[in-house]
């Protein structure tokens, strides 16, 4: 029993390959995340979220609100950044411009969220318990080390599934960036825009409730800390008529927009689309993966079309709304309790008119 057990251990990757990545560690990490959603089962039956809102207000594990933001999510563009710069000796020149450009919108977005944000549009951000920051570290990490790999052209071996590597004659036409790439970076751009837009405008409420309770003081104390746990709930109209968080819904859309752009990145497989990554590949024996029976419809469609499944980021879209959606149900209930019924009326959070999503 002790020779099997020491004989398995010596078969798994070291920690060094995970780090730098490795077409292998690459395989197993996208094997384990995909199944990511059987987690946030426990979202849907605890309230349990200490940041934000419901964060605990005298926890000793407590941290500051924007550095724990913004520690928990720059780790997602400087992860990427590290396995491109050590994956290609520093040149990036070296990846196809389709595999440059999907890398770009990532870095973009968690530049906006983890620094601009944070530091310098949020009024103010709650404590966030250390158990928060540490759970969206590692999940950012493994995010990013798969989204890193498949920018850099990694194959996958989907069990049941060819794939359309050169994906000629498909709707992309060849290798280029075609209709589903354009119509996934429109997504992309909208879904930001409004992201940003619905937040900024969460933030000037919050902004503007602080103000006013603040000129309502008669004493001199310090206002600095003024609006430190200010919500409001917002108003029916514009992006908030509907539906409570359309920050979240514009979100789900930018990354599933993300992942139609991302159909324009060919796996490797061929010397003429990615020469860095066929190399890679042929060095190391892919692990077969089986998709997650939810990824399954997604495949099927890759395949009709002659596209590459951009398997990574469309995990990573899957997750984000897994993730999110039971959080924004319990914060539709406080809400609730904190504003009234009426205040949020029919409101859905994700869904018009729909109080359970």
């Amino acid at each position: 029993m002790g020779s099997m057990i020491s004989s398995s251990m010596s078969s798994l990757p070291s920690l060094r390959e995970f780090i730098t990545l490795t077409p292998k560690t690459y395989a197993i990490l996208v094997n384990i995340f995909q199944y990511f959603p059987v987690v946030t089962i426990a979202q849907w039956l605890l309230s349990y979220h200490p940041a934000g809102k419901t964060s605990l207000r005298t926890s000793p594990l407590n941290l500051p609100g924007r550095l724990a933001w913004c520690v928990m999510e720059i780790i997602a563009p400087l992860n990427l950044l590290y396995i491109l710069h050590t994956s290609l000796s520093g040149d990036f020149s070296l990846l196809p411009w389709q595999n440059q450009l999907v890398g770009l919108l990532y870095v973009v977005h968690y530049v906006n969220r983890a620094v601009i944000s944070p530091w310098f549009v949020a009024p103010s951000m709650s404590p966030i318990h250390v158990f928060v920051m540490v759970s969206a570290m590692g999940f950012n990490w493994v995010n990013s080390s798969c989204l890193a790999g498949w920018v850099l052209g990694y194959g996958l071996d989907v069990g049941g599934f060819s794939g359309a590597v050169e994906g000629n004659g498909g709707v992309n036409g060849g290798t280029g960036f075609g209709l589903i790439p354009c119509v996934g970076l429109g997504l992309f751009v909208v879904g930001m825009v409004g992201n940003v837009y619905s937040e900024r405008a969460l933030f000037r409420l919050r902004r503007e409730e602080g103000d006013k309770r603040a000129a309502k003081k008669t004493d001199n104390n310090d206002t600095n800390d003024k609006y430190h746990k200010v919500y409001v709930i917002p108003p029916k109209q514009g992006v908030f008529h509907s539906i409570l968080y359309p920050h979240y819904v514009f979100e789900w859309i930018e990354w599933f927009g993300f992942a139609l752009a991302g159909t324009a990145i060919f796996p490797a497989g061929s010397s003429s689309v990615n020469p860095i990554a066929a190399t890679a590949t042929a060095a190391a024996t892919v692990p077969r993966i089986r998709l997650a029976p939810w990824l399954v419809p997604a495949a099927v469609v890759s395949e009709k079309l002659r596209v590459p499944l951009p398997l990574p980021a469309l995990v990573f879209a899957v997750n984000a709304v897994a993730n999110m959606l039971p959080h924004a149900r319990w914060g539709r209930k406080w809400y609730v309790e904190k504003f009234g019924e009426e205040a949020v009326g029919s409101r859905g959070v994700a869904v018009p008119w729909c109080p359970w999503l």
